[in-house]
């Protein structure tokens, strides 16, 4: 299954629709209710550069998707250290 991120090629082993192959980053996996081992997918189609050139909900077949680049890892967020020597004041 995909997921929010990845780069994605979609050819005709996803649907019958894409005869020509495009390539597109996943926005997120749609909730709606599909048939069974299909699913709606919120992308961004990407041109030669890897520009978006549109934006679409396309109805896949994930089996038939080839992920040309996962999404990146999430970073780390960085634990936030209390500042020394910064306290409120009596008139403040």
């Amino acid at each position: 299954m995909p997921k929010a991120g990845d780069l994605v090629q979609v050819t005709r082993a996803a649907s019958v629709q894409f005869v020509a192959p495009i390539r597109c980053r996943v926005v997120r996996v749609l909730d709606w209710i599909t048939y069974d081992g299909w699913v709606w997918l919120d992308v961004y189609q990407l041109d030669g550069r890897g520009d978006a050139v549109a934006r679409r909900s396309i109805f896949v077949r994930p089996a038939g998707l080839r992920v040309l680049r996962p999404a990146p890892a999430p970073r780390p967020t960085p634990a936030l250290r209390p500042t020394a020597g910064l306290r409120p004041t009596a008139d403040a």
